[in-house]
């Protein structure tokens, strides 16, 4: 099958939306199901997230604020709270390699130590100059990266607190606050109920269901 984020759903007569790669591939290819999905269980189950984050919104945006931006990586949320620690102890011991750097030069261009001690002591100062760097430009960066992830949860935040309890999905809401919709091939359970994944990405924050 192709990847799911390649799929396209396209209405047909009779109300459902099928998989349109299947129609071009799948005979062919034979890289795709032809799975679909009925239009107004779609239609239902996507309304009915949007009102859930709506009213999450209007109820306490500060707890959405902070569901959005929580992570079940236990590690990732540890490092995360160290990454301004470590940034500061780096740059800290760069600047404190640099001046040991400098003074060294001093001493041996005033005879203080030897060439040879020179030159092994500079290539391990280096040496470690270039570690720091490369560890400071890192933190920075995943630290950046952070700023932008709560600055877009922010963001798509506000948005939907422009809606106030939705009774129908318009095409201007879908296009705000969703990025794609992702419909997986169903399967039938031992009872025979009939499972089908839905998975929306939303815009800014993509998946958070």
């Amino acid at each position: 099958m192709l990847p799911y984020t390649e799929q396209k759903y396209k209405t047909c007569s009779t109300g459902f939306f099928n998989c349109s790669q299947f129609r071009k591939l799948g005979k062919v290819g034979g890289r795709c199901s032809a799975h679909y999905i009925r239009y107004d269980t779609l239609y239902a189950y996507v309304l009915a997230r949007l009102q859930d984050w709506i009213y999450q919104a209007h109820t306490d945006e500060k707890e959405l604020l902070n569901r959005l931006l929580k992570t079940s990586d236990k590690e990732a949320v540890k490092a995360h709270k160290k990454q301004p620690a470590e940034l500061a102890k780096a740059e800290k011991r760069k600047a404190e390699v640099d001046r040991l750097f400098t003074k060294m030069y001093e001493d041996w261009t005033s005879g203080g130590i030897t060439e040879y001690n020179f030159k092994m002591l500079s290539q391990k100062y280096q040496a470690e100059q270039q570690e720091l760097v490369e560890k400071i430009d890192k933190l920075k960066s995943e630290l950046a990266t952070e700023k932008q992830t709560t600055a877009d949860a922010e963001k798509w935040v506000s948005l939907i607190n422009q809606y106030s309890e939705p009774t129908e999905l318009t095409a201007e809401m879908l296009n705000t606050l969703i990025e794609k919709i992702v419909v997986h091939e169903a399967f039938k359970d031992p009872d025979g109920t009939r499972t089908q994944e839905i998975e929306i990405f939303y815009r800014f924050v993509g998946k958070i269901d």
